[in-house]
C-alpha cells in the first residue's frame, strides 16, 4: 500500500493524543489550572491536528462529513463519531477542571472510554480488511491500542508506566510482523488463486495490462525492498519500544529523560508507521504480478 504521509500522521499524532486525553480523563496526572490547560491543549493539538490531517487524503475534503453517516456499516465513519463524541466528553471535564476547578470523575472516565474506542475504531479501518491479508489479524487493533497507552502513559509523565507499555508493545510489534509475514500466503495470495487458472500450472504474466501507472498500481501496488524493510524494523523496535524503555526504567525521572524518551519513541512510531502501510500487500496488486511470495 501508498504509505501516504497524511495517513501516517493522522494514525501516529491522533492516537498519541487519545492517548494522552484517556490518561487526562483518569485523573492522570493530577493537576488543575494552567497546568491541566497546558496538558490538555497538547493532546487536544494532537487529536485535532491528526484527524485534519487525514482530510488531505481524501479526494473530495469538502464530503468529509458524510463519513458520518455510515456508522452502521464503516469502521470509518465510527471512528469519525466516536472521536467528535471523545472530544467533546472530554472538553466538558476538561473546562470544568482548568476554570472551575472541578474534577467531574464520571465524564473523565467516559471521555476515556471513548478515547480508547475511537483508537480501536482507527485500528479496525484496517484490521478488518480481507483484501490486505498482512493487516487482518487480531494484533492489528492490539498494536494500535499499545501505541495508543505507551505514548498516553509518556505525554502523562507517566514514566514507569509507559516503560511497561512500550516493552508490551516491543513484542506486539514484533509478533504482528511474524504473523504478518505468513498472512498473504495463508490467505492463498497468489495470482494462480487471483486468475483462477492455477489448474493450468505456474501462471506468469506476458506483459503488463498498462503501459503506465494508474490508481490501483499507486495505491495499491508499493513494494518496500526486504533490505529496507529489515532495516525499518530494527529502528522501529529500538526506538519506539526498547532505547526509551530502559532509559525510563534504569534513571532517575526528570523531564530532560522524559523529553529524550518522548524523541525516541516518535522516531520509531513514524518508522513503524510507514513500514505499517509501505509492508501491506492488497490483493488486487496479484492482477500485476507483484507480492510473489
Amino acid at each position: 500500500m501508498h504509505p501516504a504521509p497524511s495517513v501516517i500522521v493522522f494514525t501516529a499524532l491522533s492516537g498519541l493524543g487519545f492517548g494522552l486525553l484517556a490518561f487526562l480523563g483518569l485523573g492522570i496526572p493530577d493537576v488543575s489550572g494552567t497546568t491541566a490547560f497546558i496538558f490538555f491543549f497538547i493532546a487536544y493539538a494532537l487529536a485535532v491536528g491528526g484527524l485534519i490531517s487525514s482530510t488531505f487524503h481524501l479526494g473530495n475534503p469538502q464530503r468529509a462529513l458524510k463519513a458520518f453517516s455510515q456508522w452502521r456499516s464503516s469502521w470509518l465513519s465510527r471512528e469519525g463519531v466516536f472521536a467528535v463524541l471523545a472530544l467533546s466528553v472530554t472538553g466538558i471535564y476538561a473546562a470544568a477542571l482548568i476554570f472551575l476547578d472541578t474534577r467531574l470523575p464520571i465524564v473523565g472516565m467516559i471521555g476515556a472510554a471513548l478515547s480508547m474506542v475511537s483508537v480501536f475504531c482507527t485500528s479496525m479501518i484496517y484490521g478488518q480488511l480481507k483484501t490486505v491479508p498482512r493487516w487482518n489479524q487480531p494484533m492489528t487493533p492490539a498494536l494500535f491500542v499499545l501505541f495508543t497507552l505507551a505514548g498516553g502513559a509518556l505525554l502523562a509523565a507517566q514514566l514507569k508506566l509507559a516503560a511497561v507499555f512500550m516493552l508490551m508493545l516491543g513484542g506486539a510489534q514484533v509478533l504482528h510482523w511474524l504473523v504478518g509475514d505468513k498472512r498473504l500466503a495463508i490467505a492463498g495470495g497468489t495470482i494462480e488463486a487471483a486468475t483462477g487458472l492455477g489448474h493450468l500450472g505456474k501462471v506468469r504474466l506476458l506483459e503488463s495490462p498498462h503501459s503506465g501507472k494508474n490508481y490501483l498500481l499507486k495505491e495499491m501496488a508499493h513494494e518496500v525492498g526486504r533490505k529496507h524493510a529489515q532495516k525499518l524494523r530494527m529502528i522501529t523496535i529500538l526506538f519506539a519500544s526498547l532505547i526509551p524503555a530502559v532509559l525510563l526504567l534504569l534513571t532517575a525521572p526528570s523531564h530532560a529523560i522524559a523529553a529524550i524518551a518522548v524523541i525516541l519513541h516518535l522516531i520509531g512510531l513514524f518508522a513503524g508507521r510507514w513500514l505499517f502501510f509501505a509492508e501491506a500487500e492488497h490483493v488486487v496488486a496479484l492482477y500485476y504480478d507483484k507480492h510473489r511470495s
